[in-house]
């Protein structure tokens, strides 16, 4: 027990750490954890390591709405719930969309519990069909997130330039080298897609004062959201070659950023939760691994999946409140300049994608930006730049060697 209770606290740290600092992901923590295991294993015993690794999973889901929210800064797990948060933030709003976040992570966790253990009793019996039908759903998804459009040809063609963007950056992902060792080109593409290119038309002036009023949630809001981010977490955590930015665009066909903004934001914030959950569930069932956690969590002698889910519990009701409390700092942002404030977060985000994706993430980020300023020329919703994502993932799919 003291060995869970030491494991819990350490991912929650690390977790709180990756979910507040753009471009640190948790896997990056899991990786720490690895590193460091001969040296604590000894004292705390093995689950130590696996109920961190898992405590930091979950805390991540509830804390990277927060730089989402407040500077605009899009996580790779939250891309597209970037655009109504910090929107409902410029409106004076921002500890609502926080809180709302925080709502939706806890209603994933506690709606992936039994999807969790209705996988572990049915997914080994049926992973083959699925896997067949992996790229079939995906372009399925594609073809109605286009139809669906206002302008569907100019949806098609942000759908499939922004494509052809993420497979140039994955193919050629290898040439992110940056100072510190790491690499990643999700970070750059989509912090260009979703994240700079909206700071960069977005309006001056001040940031008005942040007044919480209380949540504006109607029940129709919480079910369908509820609904659409429990899909979307099931399929991306299930289905192999996605990830919580596919699940992103997924749910704005149940729920339109532009229209439902606290909906989507919810319902978002659920899908990461459960596909946190979802992907723990698949390792214990097919031993499949579908995020860098898993893959970590694989290479020790992980504990029975009780204790795993046990520490996702106490580290989900600890996240929860540590979002609510960093929420209510909210009112610290009133009176700041917009566009001083923006221009810092761009230097901040330029310098740390250089530091994570060396000279190749500076020029894949340039591209991406480019790429997220002709929605706004257009006059189609961002989401289509989820093609930067998507379209790799669906030639992936069906064998197609494009990355």
């Amino acid at each position: 027990m003291i060995g869970l209770l030491a494991g819990v606290a350490a991912g929650i740290m690390l977790g709180s750490i990756s979910g507040l600092l753009p471009g640190v992901h948790v896997n990056t923590m899991a990786g720490g954890l690895l590193a460091v295991q001969t040296a604590l294993i000894p004292v705390f015993g093995p689950e130590m390591i696996a109920a961190a690794m898992i405590a930091a999973l979950i805390t991540h889901t509830f804390l990277d709405t927060i730089p989402s929210t407040f500077l605009g800064i899009p996580d790779p797990d939250t891309a597209l719930s970037v655009i109504p948060s910090h929107a409902l933030c410029l409106e004076g709003k921002g500890e609502e969309a926080v809180r709302i976040a925080a709502l939706g992570s806890a209603g994933g966790f506690i709606a992936g519990i039994p999807i969790a253990i209705a996988l572990l009793m049915v997914a080994p019996y049926i992973q083959g069909p699925v896997d067949w039908a992996v790229g079939i759903i995906i372009t399925a998804v594609a073809a109605y997130l286009i139809l669906w459009s206002e302008s569907p040809a100019h949806a098609l063609a942000i759908f499939l330039v922004s494509g052809i963007l993420g497979i140039f950056s994955f193919h050629f992902g290898y040439l992110c080298v940056s100072p510190l060792g790491y690499s990643s080109t999700l970070m750059p593409l989509l912090s260009g897609l979703f994240g700079i290119s909206i700071l960069l038309v977005s309006g001056g002036g001040q940031v008005p004062e942040q007044r919480f009023c209380g949540l504006s949630l109607p029940r129709t809001t919480l079910v369908r959201g509820g609904l659409a981010g429990a899909v979307a977490g099931v399929v991306v955590g299930w289905l192999p070659g996605l990830s919580n930015a596919t699940a992103n665009a997924v749910i704005a066909t149940a729920s339109r950023y532009d229209r439902d903004p606290r909906g989507y934001i919810f319902a978002t914030s659920a899908a990461n939760t459960v596909n946190a959950l979802v992907g723990l569930a698949v390792f214990a069932a097919i031993a499949r691994t579908r995020n860098g956690v898993m893959v970590a969590l694989s290479s020790i002698e992980a504990p029975p999946i009780g204790i795993l889910v046990l520490a996702a519990a106490l580290a989900a009701c600890s996240a929860y409140l540590i979002t609510v409390l960093l929420a209510g700092s909210a009112w610290r942002l009133g009176g700041i300049n917009k566009q001083g404030l923006n221009r810092g977060v761009i230097v901040f985000v330029a310098l740390l994608t250089f530091l994570l994706s060396g000279l190749f993430g500076l020029f894949v980020l340039v591209l991406a930006t480019l790429t997220g300023l002709a929605p706004r020329l257009l006059n189609v919703p961002q989401l289509y730049g989820m093609g930067a994502v998507m379209v790799p993932v669906i030639l992936f799919s069906f064998g197609i060697p494009a990355v």
